[in-house]
């Protein structure tokens, strides 16, 4: 009798696993009219095993692409996913079925870090993810708050020159110059200007304390837990995650109820000459939100919005620009045509005599070229973040049904070289000549770092500024050159972002009076 009820049970648990299976081999709708789907896949956990290899993601699907094509299915685990590489069914996704596939997936990290599916970029498409955005456009990057946070940028950057002018005045050697890790310096330097855009001036061991959380967290973001792909395997938790992100999430959200407990206490003392930081903004917004005010949403308490939207805007603006700095100053120094360029545009507009403003950023071109041709290189995520369909709809001529989610391979797309000509080489002149017209924001498919549509990345101004005034300023200031004749190595290591494996060590001597370090 044992043995029988344990059979049956074992044969009802294999049942129950097999049944996703077995549903996508028999019953799926319109199977003749959904994309092709990569072969390899195995009962249960689809195609999974295949994106276990050592290469990245990206370069794994990209080699997907040239098998079954610009568009295929795979199954992951208990979820069906489209990927896609080319521009121009990217182009459809974005703008004729931008609404269908405007959802996002839900994931464990999200969960868990995300104060349940709170943070604006990771939330479900809806009232609640329309309503913030609105806050976060008005708040921090509309013009008007543009100008005010331009101050603090131009600040920040100063600042950052100075601390190296003030380093080589300590560690100068015989030639006159000093070796830094630049890609130390512009993790620090992002997460000072981050931190006190978001949330004002604070002491220099609360800054150190966060940047450690927020690398636990960001990694953490990026880790793929099985039970994302196996739900029914959750439970077991193997490798440990989900116990990592619980801590992990305490971490910040302690960091984080501190600084919104310091801004409300300062709130009826402010001034209103006072300049408002980031939280202020969200404070004055969110006020109120659980109350009658019937155009916030009740989806989350008002604490919870604060702070769930100032971790989102803090971890999409940290990592990324810093990559995207490593790779720039990277790619400058391996080609130092491209650097001898960049310095003769900035003594043109900008002379010996003065610092590097914001205001100067519309004349440099050839520095724009730089940039975009960095990010169409390196975009700082080489795949956009995943999308899901909300309603069925049609794409490149096949089904996408809903609760499909889509990859977009930014990176294989941006060296299409059925559109980029020498598609793998450094050549910033493609964006001054036969590529003049194209730009980083969404409207030309073929360069999408930033994604498209209404679900694309809304800090793109701020992001652009930041990366060009920093490279203009320390190309400005400072004689740089590599640490030896041989080229920076350009090795990938993966996460959320394509990072710089190694670090990226230059060499520095000031080409300005002294009086404009000080």
């Amino acid at each position: 009798m044992d043995f029988t009820m344990a059979a049956i049970v074992a044969a009802l648990a294999t049942i129950f696993l097999l049944l996703p299976f077995i549903y996508n081999l028999l019953f799926e709708r319109g199977a003749s009219q959904k994309p092709p789907q990569a072969g390899g896949a195995w009962p249960i956990i689809g195609h999974l095993h295949q994106l276990a290899a050592p290469q990245p993601t990206y370069k794994i699907l990209a080699d997907m692409a040239d098998k079954y094509g610009p568009i295929f299915r795979l199954r992951l685990g208990a979820h069906q996913f489209v990927v896609v590489s080319d521009s121009g069914i990217a182009k459809q996704c974005f703008t004729t079925n931008d609404r269908a596939l405007a959802g996002r997936p839900k994931a464990i990290a999200s969960e868990i870090m995300g104060y349940n599916h709170a943070m604006f970029g990771l939330v479900p498409y809806g009232q609640y993810w329309r309503y913030v955005r609105k806050v976060v456009m008005l708040e921090l990057l509309s013009n008007r708050r543009l100008e005010v946070l331009g101050r603090v940028l131009e600040t920040g950057i100063r600042s950052f020159t100075q601390d190296i002018h003030r380093t080589w005045l300590r560690d100068k050697n015989e030639s006159e110059d000093i070796k830094l890790d630049m890609k130390e310096l512009f993790g620090k330097l992002i997460m000072d200007i981050m931190i006190q855009m978001l949330f004002g001036q604070r002491p220099e061991e609360e800054r150190r304390r966060t940047v450690v959380t927020v690398k636990k967290f960001y990694d953490l973001l990026g880790a793929s837990a099985l039970g994302d792909f196996v739900p029914w395997l959750r439970w077991l938790d193997i490798g440990g995650h989900e116990k990592a992100m619980k801590e992990t999430a305490k971490e910040m959200d302690t960091i984080m109820e501190s600084w919104l407990q310091q801004h409300k206490r300062k709130r009826n003392t402010k001034s209103e000459e006072e300049e408002q930081d980031f939280m202020d903004g969200l404070l004055s917004s969110f006020h109120g939100a659980d109350g009658d005010d019937k155009n916030i949403p009740k989806d989350f308490g008002a604490d919870t919005i604060v702070k769930a939207t100032c971790t989102s805007v803090l971890l999409a603006g940290m990592d990324t620009t810093a990559v995207t700095l490593t790779w720039a100053l990277s790619l400058v120094l391996n080609n130092y045509s491209v650097l001898e360029k960049i310095r003769a545009e900035l003594d043109i507009h900008v002379g010996r005599e003065r610092h590097v403003n914001l205001s100067d950023l519309s004349n440099f071109t050839y520095l724009q070229a730089v940039v975009k041709e960095t990010l169409r290189l390196y975009p700082a995520g080489p795949l956009l973040v995943p999308h899901e369909s909300i309603d069925d709809c049609m794409v490149d001529g096949y089904t996408i049904l809903k609760g499909t989610r889509l990859l977009v391979n930014a990176a294989k797309i941006h060296r299409d070289p059925n559109f980029w000509s020498d598609p793998n080489m450094f050549r910033p002149e493609r964006f001054l000549n036969e590529h003049n017209e194209i730009d980083v924001k969404g409207n030309h498919f073929e360069l999408i770092p930033f994604g498209s549509g209404r679900r694309m990345c809304p800090g793109i101004s701020l992001a652009l500024q930041i990366v060009e005034l920093t490279l203009a300023s320390l190309i400005h200031n400072f004689n740089l050159k590599r640490v030896s004749n041989e080229p920076i190595d350009m090795t990938e290591s993966f996460g959320l972002t394509i990072m710089k494996k190694s670090p990226l060590c230059a060499l520095f001597t000031p080409c300005l009076s002294s009086h404009l370090y000080c």
